[in-house]
Formats: structure tokens, sequence, C-alpha cells
């Protein structure tokens, strides 16, 4: 018999000397009777709940219903808070934040008498944050979603979060909609608890969850609203305690493996393109061989298969009753395109959670032999402007700008984009091709999502929906349009995004996997002689750091000294 691991809060709460007197003594001024101390293991619950992050707002009430489960199991709930990234309300980005969180999280862990832990996570940075921290400390970890909100309703119309925000934007500038009409559709937009419940990055990052076997089956689509998300909750609580006793640790679970599953599920159901440099960071965490390429190739034949805003119609809400993503993941295994032994947090394989998964409507799940949309997966795009790789997202591009050829606006920073968009005297068609510089990690600072360039009043009015944009910024999930992203190197740098100029000629192949800056290699070496760096947003505190440390797009915008994990052993004692 395998002799049983012992336990770190043992440590702490263990001892029968004075630090554990002192340890047991004040954590019994919140009337915690002594049974709790007897050896049974401490179960961390990683909470994001904040009123400034409403999407997460909910999350009080998921953790009660984790604590019963963990109780149950006979561990010892403990609740404890970290930084929540509310991408509603924090500026300039909450991306600047995402590795302050992890690193809020991996140190909560590491000090404190945890021997597992249920990470409550949301909002959109809320997810990667804290898988990004649990895994540097490789400690049994379960990760709780809080559901997206149920669906928006306009009149007789599905609104999407941030969808269409994006869409009563636009018709208000092409004056389709009144400024009153515009107000009234606010209300309709969020009315229930939960994340944004189009296929933006929160509920792509929750699909990630499930698809890389760290949440249970059924995490990613059940509403936050719905009561099934408290079971589900309440039975990660049960599960959580033996994940302990059985020293299943993410890194047993985190493998290449499962990285290639999320890749796939990510095309198979239109994800977000934030899923790209969240899944590289999480990967680096745990030293996993995760690369930008990776993408490409493993999502290069992936279909989508989900019919849902902003590549489609339908919302979160639908895809949960339409059998939600394992019905996804059995269509994939059926295919050949799932690696079914990984494992998962259940203890089991991926395919015994989803072989039995039955799919309810064809209008919102898709086969394989006839998908919604026969382009899912990220498109990698190489060539001299971006010689480290950019990326696009077909599924919510416009087929006729797959492979286009124009003329460069361009925009040095997001300020002087604001200033000139809409202005009369901006020469620009819609041929033309909109190129935002200096809103990389470094450039913004943060990588902000601001990608997806709201096209000129000019070009609105004359109908046009749609314009190749380029950028070395991020897009937010429940965007959509020809956009290229994350154009690495970035331009604050010295990237050669940082040399383009209106007027020169840029091609865009998805096809060919091409981004192609038609000026010659003399001209461009004249032009970086008078480059000049821009210079840092702030000279104090995190800030600094994050812009003296942050790695690029293409290796996942972590601080270069956080890649890879040390594990969470027992710290020094300080009594």
């Amino acid at each position: 018999m395998a002799k049983e691991k012992k336990l770190r809060s043992t440590e702490w709460f263990g001892r029968q000397d004075k630090d554990g007197f002192a340890h047991r003594s004040w954590m019994k001024n919140q009337g915690l009777p002594s049974h709790l101390f007897d050896g049974r293991p401490v179960i961390g619950i990683c909470n994001t709940w904040s009123e400034l992050t409403p999407c997460n707002a909910h999350l009080r009430g998921i953790a009660e219903k984790v604590k019963r489960g963990v109780y149950e199991m006979g561990g010892f709930p403990v609740e404890f808070p970290v930084t929540s990234l509310g991408e509603t309300l924090m500026r300039p980005t909450a991306m600047l934040f995402r590795n302050l969180a992890s690193m809020d999280v991996e140190e909560s862990i590491r000090a404190n008498p945890i021997d597992g832990v249920v990470l409550l996570v949301g909002c959109d940075k809320t997810t990667p944050s804290l898988m990004m921290g649990a895994a540097s400390c490789d400690l049994p970890t379960l990760v709780v979603s809080g559901g997206p909100m149920l669906n928006g309703r306009f009149r007789n119309e599905r609104v999407g979060s941030g969808t269409h925000v994006w869409k009563f934007d636009a018709m208000v500038k092409a004056g389709e909609l009144t400024k009153e009409e515009f107000m009234e559709t606010e209300a309709c937009m969020s009315r229930s608890v939960g994340h944004c419940m189009t296929m933006g990055t929160a509920s792509t990052m929750a699909c990630m969850v499930e698809a890389l076997g760290m949440g249970m089956p059924g995490n990613a689509a059940i509403p936050a609203a719905d009561s099934r998300r408290q079971v589900l909750a309440h039975m990660a609580g049960r599960r959580i305690v033996d994940m302990v006793k059985e020293d299943l640790i993410p890194s047993k679970i985190l493998t290449k493996d499962a990285f290639e599953n999320a890749i796939r599920a990510n095309g198979a159901i239109g994800g977000s393109t934030n899923a790209v440099i969240h899944l590289l960071a999480i990967a680096g965490r745990l030293g996993v061989d995760h690369s930008l390429d990776d993408w490409d190739q493993m999502g290069r034949d992936v279909p989508c298969l989900v019919n849902l805003m902003p590549s489609g119609d339908y919302l979160m809400e639908d895809f949960y009753y339409a059998g939600g993503l394992p019905v996804v993941l059995k269509k994939l295994g059926e295919s050949g395109l799932l690696h079914k032994d990984a494992l998962t947090v259940n203890g089991e394989t991926m395919w015994d959670n989803v072989k039995n998964a039955d799919g309810h409507d064809p209008e919102v799940i898709y086969d394989m032999d006839a998908p919604f949309k026969q382009e899912g997966g990220i498109v990698v795009l190489r060539g001299n402007l971006a010689p480290d790789g950019a990326i696009i997202k077909p599924s919510a591009a416009s087929p006729e700008l797959m492979q286009h050829t124009g003329r460069a606006v361009v925009f040095e920073d997001i300020e002087d984009y604001k200033e000139r968009v809409d202005s009369d005297d901006l020469e620009i068609d819609a041929s033309c091709i909109m190129v935002l510089k200096n809103c990389g990690p470094k450039g913004y600072p943060g990588m902000a999502e601001v990608g997806n360039m709201a096209l000129p009043a000019k070009i609105l009015k004359q109908g046009v929906t749609d314009m190749v944009r380029i950028s070395d910024a991020r897009m937010s999930g429940t965007a959509y349009g020809t956009v290229v992203l994350h154009a690495a190197p970035e331009a604050a740098i010295g990237g050669p995004l940082a040399l383009v100029q209106t007027g020169d000629e840029i091609s865009l192949d998805v096809a060919a996997r091409s981004l192609v800056l038609h000026v010659s290699e003399a001209v461009l070496a004249e032009r970086r002689k008078n480059w000049k760096p821009v210079h840092p947003q702030s000279t104090r505190g995190y800030v600094q750091m994050y812009q003296q440390t942050v790695m690029q797009a293409d290796k996942g915008a972590d601080l270069d000294f956080l890649q890879g994990g040390s594990g969470a052993p027992v710290p020094r004692d300080s009594h």
C-alpha cells in the first residue's frame, strides 16, 4: 500500500508546540471547532468576488456551495480573496494586471496552510491569472467558473454582451439607430448575474478550463443563474478533497496533449483570440512545450461547429441547452481530433467524460461533416510585418477580405486613432488597411483590446461593415471582423510595425499564412535610423516592473521571471 502523502497544512496546524498553538488559536477566533485541525485536508477557496467585477459579483454564493462539498468529504474549507480583474471597469486594461493577479494567487497559496485549491473565476482575465498562479505552485487544483449571463433580449432580437455594443454603436454612427434606442438596449444586454454570454473571452476561457481537464464536466456553459451551476460548485468541493488524497496536481493534467485538446476545442467553438495568449502563459508556468505554431498546426483543419456570437447567432444559454462543450468534444473525439486519454480533475479521462454526451439542437452545435463554418481555428500569420507571428480568427472575418492588398492608413497610437478616425479629412476608403501601432504589451502598456478598431464614420455611412485592420493589440472576444492581432515584435520595441507609414502597400493572405509589407529593406533600414522608442508609461511600481520584464505576445506576455513553477513548499516558520 502506497504511503499517504503528508499534508502541507500539518506543518501549521498539526504541531504540538508554541507555533502550532498560535496557528490554531488565532484561527479559532472565527468560531472554528478543534476537530477541524485534526489533520484533514485544508482546501483554499480562491475567490475573485468583487463588486467592481460585475461578472464575478455572485461568487460569494458559489463559494458557499463549494464549502458544503468540502465539509461533506471531511475537508476544512478556507476562503481567501485575491486581486479581481474586472474587464468592464479597469483602466487602462485588465490585461495589464493579469500577471500581477497571478503573483497574488501564487504567493497566497505558497504562504498559507493549503493542501488543495478551488479557483473561482469568471470575468476574462480572472481565469488565466488564477490558473497561472496555481500552476506555479502545482498543488491539487480545480477550477469553477461563475457561468454566463442569461440571454440578452432587445424587442425581438437576441442581444449578445459586447458584440452588440460594437454593432449598435456602428448603427448609431451609420444613422440606423437613434441615440435613444441605443440607450434603451443597455439594460437589455445584462439582465442576470454572470459573465458575458457571447463566445467572448470569458466563455472561451470557461471552455478552455473544461477542455484542458481542469474543470468538472459541464463547467463551460451552465448559466450563472441556473441552480445547476450551484450543484457543480458543490460537487467540485467534494471532488477537491479526493484530489488532495490522490495527489492529482495540475502538472499531471496540463500536459501537451491537454493543450492540444484545448486548441482544437477553441477552433470548434469559434473561441476568442485571447485564448492564444493565455494558454501560452499557463503552459509557460509549467514548462510545457507549447508554442504559437501549435495553434496553427493543431487548429488548422478544425471547423467551427458552434453557432454563437460573435461568429454566429446564438448565445451561451442556447449552447448549454444544446448539450454544451461535452458534445463538441465528443464530435472532435469521433473525428480523431482529441487526445482521449488526457486526464481530467474528476479522475476520469477526457473521453470517459464526453463519450455519452448528446446534442439537442443542430442549429447551435453542427456536425463535423457539415460545420457551421469551415474554418474555426486561429490562423498564425508570418512575414516581414510580423516575423514572430500575428494571428487572425477566420470565423469572425469576412471571406472576401481573407486575401487582400491595400494602402495602409496608419495611426501611431490609440490617441491618434481616436482623434482622427472620424475626421472628414481622413484619406481612407474601404480598400485601405487600417494600421494601429504602439498598443502591444509594452506600448500601451498591457496590450489593450483596441485591435478591433471601429471603422471611420464616413466608411460606415457608405454601408461598409468590415475592413482589414492590423495592430500589435488584442481584440475583445466579443468582437468580430477581419482583424489581425498580436503582431510581434510590437511597435514599441522597434518591431516592423513601427516602420509602417501611411501609403505603404500591405498584403494579407490568410490561406498562405502571410502578412507582407511591400517596402524594400533599404527603405525600412533608413526608416529605422529615425525611429525612436516609446517612452515608458510609468517610472514606479508594478507598471514599471511590467514594462521592464514583460515578454512579447508570442510568448504569452507573461513576466520573464515568472516562467516555470517552483511548487509550493512549506515556508520557513516566522514565529
